[in-house]
């Protein structure tokens, strides 16, 4: 029988808690079952399956990485909201390891949970709207998320990875690839795609 007050909700924020502590790959159903009381069986009433799950903590995730960037970012522009955007995403990769890793895995996701989810279309938002500031339009703005994205995560993950052993505090490179970030996004290439050949 499924215990009272058991539900999908509950079962992903146990399952995201778990990541946190242990790491997203070594969650399992039974682990789950065993942190909320119940039996493996009673879990599959709630989700299908531990891909089900882990899709559900990315979106959960998602979900809340993208409020912590929002807030930290309302009312800023050019350089205060780039620092403010990217200390939001190094803060919440730190504090949620295991949530934070299911945002960048790929995971088989079920669409009609990633259609009801706003974290990611909101991500999209923020992240667009934060380089409109910098005067970029399509197809740059597909390229510049990119290159954030690949520098806040190649960061974050070196830095969980006990990469950056040298001597020079790993907060100083931080600031200063945020430094160097800003200028480049100031001083972005045209692509010349939209030239006739």
């Amino acid at each position: 029988m499924v215990r009272a007050g058991l539900t999908a909700e509950r079962v992903t924020i146990a399952g995201a808690e778990l990541a946190d502590e242990v790491g997203l790959d070594h969650v399992t159903m039974s682990q789950v079952a065993r942190r909320l009381g119940v039996k493996d069986a009673s879990l599959y009433t709630h989700v299908r399956s531990l891909e089900d799950l882990r899709g559900r903590i990315a979106l959960l995730a998602a979900d809340e990485k993208t409020i912590r960037i929002a807030e930290a970012t309302a009312g800023r522009a050019g350089k205060d909201a780039l620092v403010a955007f990217a200390n939001a995403w190094r803060e919440y990769a730190r504090e949620h390891p295991g949530r934070y890793t299911a945002t960048q895995t790929p995971i088989q996701i079920d669409p009609e949970l990633v259609a009801k989810a706003p974290g990611p279309r909101r991500a999209v938002e923020l992240s667009y709207g934060m380089l409109r500031g910098y005067g970029l339009a399509e197809p740059d703005l597909t390229d510049t998320v990119r290159l954030l994205r690949s520098t806040f995560h190649g960061f974050v993950a070196l830095e969980a990875a006990g990469g950056f052993a040298h001597e020079r505090p790993a907060q100083r490179s931080w600031l200063r690839a945020l430094d160097a970030l800003h200028a480049l996004l100031e001083h972005w290439p045209p692509s010349g795609e939209g030239a006739s050949s």
